[in-house]
């Protein structure tokens, strides 16, 4: 069984207390939720920690988007997208509107949605679901160690329609986000 599948069934036999979204913000707000997790598909997952070669990807791809978003959009970092039974912290997220609007909700879909997977491709893959229910116009996997940028677009029921994969050498070129551009082989050089 694949880890993105373990995702999406609990053990055999276990009696399991699927968490709405609402449940979640509640039992978190009581401090009964420990920090450093999200909720995908009604169950609560703790983040994995993240290496050097993460932070420094998320840093490089925030300065890029921060170069590049237009007046009326916000770049969030680890900030949760709260969509019908998972609320996910994507790495960055570009959404439409200003800071203050999300001061009493988290913003329910996004234009762009970025995942590094260092080490956690299976279970950033996994999230993909959410993002396509939630109407996430464009979501990039960027894979580190395999030095590849995977695009998904046209967010659909449980999935997106359209898959591509751009390898070392790359130029990627975000369709929702004017302007965002990804060079493979200046993003990561270093590897």
């Amino acid at each position: 069984m694949k880890a993105a599948e373990t995702l999406q069934m609990p053990v055999r036999g276990a009696e399991v207390w699927p968490l709405s979204v609402e449940a979640y913000h509640a039992l978190g707000e009581a401090r009964l939720i420990p920090e450093r997790t999200e909720l995908l598909y009604g169950f609560v997952y703790h983040k994995m920690s993240k290496s050097p070669f993460h932070c420094y990807l998320v840093q490089m791809l925030q300065d890029l988007l921060h170069a590049v978003v237009p007046a009326g959009f916000v770049v969030r970092t680890e900030q949760p997208i709260t969509c019908a039974d998972s609320e996910p912290e994507p790495d960055l997220a570009v959404v439409c509107g200003q800071v203050a609007d999300f001061r009493q909700a988290h913003p329910r879909t996004a234009e762009l949605v970025i995942e590094v997977c260092v080490s956690s491709a299976d279970y950033d893959r996994s999230k993909l679901r959410a993002y396509a229910n939630a109407g996430v116009k464009e979501c990039w996997l960027v894979l580190g160690r395999e030095k590849q940028i995977e695009v998904h677009r046209q967010p659909g029921e449980d999935q997106f329609a359209e898959r591509t994969l751009h390898g070392p050498g790359a130029r990627v070129t975000s369709t929702v986000i004017p302007n965002f551009t990804v060079d493979l082989s200046k993003l990561l050089e270093a590897v």
